[in-house]
C-alpha cells in the first residue's frame, strides 16, 4: 500500500490525457499529472513518486522530491507566517505548515529550523513541529560505546549543543568536547560516548581510541607532506593554532603526533614539526 508523505514506487493503472492514475493499494487510484509523468510510460510502468494530499485533500503524487519525507527531521527555512501557523519551503509546490501549536517557539520568517515531518491524525494532513523531543526515543537507544552515528545539531544550552542521532534519539555534544564551531541545522558525524540512564546519549565529534588518534596522525601527516615537509606547530603551540590547522584539541593533537614520532615519521624540533627522512 502506498504511504502518504513518502517516496513510493508506484504502478500505472490507466493512462488519461490529464495524467496518469497510479495503484496506491488499499488508498484507491492516486493521480500523476501529466507534467510529471515521465515520457513513453505505458500501464504497467512502475514510477518513484511522492504521495501527497492537495488543497481539497485529495491524493495527488509527483515525481518531484521533497527535502525530507514523513517520520524524518529536517532543517527548513519559513517562507511565510499566517494566523493557521508558519509554512516551510521543503521541495514541493505547496509549503508545509508548522501550526502554531506545534512550535517549540514563535518561528520567523526567513529564519531556518529543525523540524520533524509527520502526518497528523486529526487532520490526515502532512505537518511538521520543532517540538522534537515528542519525536525522540521512542525506542531504547541500541548503540554500543564508539559507534559512528549521524546528528543534526537542532539547540544549543550551556552545557553544549542538542542533536538529534539516527533520526530516532536525542543526544548532547557537550562544549568542553567541541573544538569546532557548530550551528543549528547542521549535519555531521559523531560518535557515542555515553548512554545514559535516561536513554539520552553524550557524544563527541572526534573517532575515540587509538582509531581515532590514527586517523587524525595521517591528516597531520599529509599535511606536512603538502606543505613542503614541515608545519610551524609543536606540542607547545597554542590551542587555537593547533585548532585552526586541525579542528581538533591540543591534547589529541599531542597524542597524534607522539604516535607519529614513536613511529619515526616525524621530528618534532623547537619552531616546528618535519618529516623524517632516513
Amino acid at each position: 500500500m502506498a504511504e502518504i508523505g513518502r517516496i513510493n514506487t508506484l504502478t500505472i493503472k490507466n493512462i488519461q490525457p490529464y495524467g496518469v492514475h497510479l495503484d496506491g493499494g488499499e488508498l484507491g487510484d492516486i493521480l500523476l499529472l501529466k507534467k510529471d509523468v515521465p515520457g513513453n510510460s505505458k500501464i504497467g510502468d512502475a514510477i518513484a513518486v511522492f504521495v501527497y494530499t492537495d488543497r481539497e485533500d485529495q491524493l495527488r503524487a509527483t515525481t518531484r522530491k521533497p527535502f525530507a519525507e514523513v517520520g524524518q527531521f529536517a532543517k527548513l527555512r519559513v517562507v511565510a507566517n499566517t494566523e493557521s501557523g508558519s509554512f516551510m519551503a521543503w521541495g514541493q509546490e505547496k509549503d508545509l505548515l508548522v501550526p502554531k501549536s506545534e512550535q517549540q517557539n514563535r518561528m520567523v520568517e526567513g529564519k531556518s529550523y529543525v523540524v520533524f515531518i509527520f502526518l497528523s491524525e486529526k487532520t490526515k494532513r502532512i505537518t511538521a513541529s520543532s517540538k522534537l523531543e515528542q519525536f525522540l526515543g521512542l525506542q531504547p537507544p541500541n548503540y554500543q560505546e564508539g559507534s559512528e552515528v549521524d546528528l543534526i545539531i537542532w539547540g544549543e544550552s550551556d552545557l553544549g549543543y542538542r542533536a538529534v542521532v539516527n533520526q530516532a534519539h536525542e543526544g548532547m555534544v557537550y562544549k568542553s568536547e567541541v573544538f569546532k564551531g557548530l550551528s543549528i541545522g547542521q549535519e555531521i558525524k559523531g560518535y557515542v560516548k555515553k548512554i545514559r540512564d535516561d536513554s539520552k546519549i553524550d557524544l563527541i565529534l572526534q573517532r575515540p581510541g587509538a582509531r581515532g588518534i590514527d586517523d587524525i596522525g595521517q591528516t597531520i601527516l599529509k599535511t606536512i607532506k603538502d606543505n613542503g615537509g614541515r608545519i610551524g606547530l609543536t606540542d607547545k603551540s597554542k590551542p587555537e593554532e593547533i585548532y585552526a590547522m586541525f579542528g581538533v584539541s591540543k591534547k589529541v593533537f599531542k597524542k597524534a603526533i607522539g604516535a607519529l614520532y614513536r613511529k619515526r615519521l616525524i621530528r618534532i624540533g623547537a619552531e616546528g614539526i618535519e618529516i623524517s627522512t632516513p
